[in-house]
């Protein structure tokens, strides 16, 4: 589907591309690197995925191509507005997709591979995929959002159980950092489903968002990668305990142990 020397172009113009955003502020060259980092470990997330589905190497080759192209946008996003929030600059999904035409990049691939890569970029920050649409398309949309989360898994919990008194504000999305957390959000994880951005008052609430994510795993090698890494555990560490957080642990975990017995 996507051949290999294609691949390899894009890798060229994705290193060209991303070196063009140096800054002499500490800050500014700390999250750009955030951001290469954390594409590389989604391109190797997904290729995980794609082979626990038993993908032709076609097939992994343009899952590694979403995976590379996921978060183009959010390089530009932080240039101009400092910022990976969405709510507070635009959308970075959008932006990248842009960004790619802008450039070309995607000019000479197949049409089929070319809009199952939009696709997928598109959607892989949307809160819920449609329910209906094409299902070649939201297949592929499927393994980008898990691989996706995750790199985000280790990347937050890593900060967390590291910070140390030191903020990222563009990580922590400017969210005041103390022990309240919202009666919505807790509201959305018992009903199963993932936090609403709109629910998110503190720094405590995107941590449970975070969390809520498990409600929109799509595939077992996800479920088992979460499990053997023990993130659920460690992002719960950074969590105040009380009855109400007890309880979200325990649905969540349980929730994820009966999809892997599934």
């Amino acid at each position: 589907m996507l051949k290999n020397f294609e691949l390899g172009l894009f890798k060229q113009w994705f290193s060209e591309y991303t070196s063009k955003f140096t800054s002499s502020d500490p800050e500014y060259t700390r999250n750009i690197y955030l951001k290469t980092d954390h594409t590389q470990r989604v391109c190797k997330e997904i290729i995980g995925i794609a082979e626990s589905l038993g993908l032709e190497p076609g097939e992994i080759n343009l899952s590694n191509a979403i995976a590379l192209f996921h978060d183009i946008g959010r390089f530009e996003q932080y240039h101009r507005y400092q910022t990976f929030a969405d709510h507070k600059s635009e959308n970075h999904a959008a932006l990248g997709i842009n960004i790619l035409k802008e450039n070309n990049v995607l000019d000479k691939i197949s049409p089929e591979s070319r809009s199952l890569i939009i696709y997928s970029v598109l959607h892989h920050n949307c809160a819920v995929l449609p329910s209906k649409g094409p299902e070649k398309e939201l297949f592929y949309a499927r393994m980008i959002r898990d691989a996706d989360k995750l790199d985000i898994f280790r990347l937050v919990i890593d900060y967390y159980q590291n910070k140390e008194g030191t903020q990222n504000v563009a990580l922590e999305l400017g969210l005041p950092d103390n022990n309240e957390i919202s009666d919505f959000v807790l509201s959305d994880i018992k009903a199963g489903e993932i936090v609403k951005i709109r629910n998110v008052k503190t720094l405590n609430d995107f941590k449970l968002l975070q969390l809520s994510w498990i409600y929109d795993i799509n595939y077992k090698w996800t479920f088992k990668c979460i499990k053997d890494r023990n993130y659920f555990m460690e992002l719960f560490q950074s969590i105040p305990k009380n009855d109400k957080t007890t309880e979200i642990y325990s649905l969540a975990c349980s929730y994820l142990d009966n999809n892997l017995s599934a």
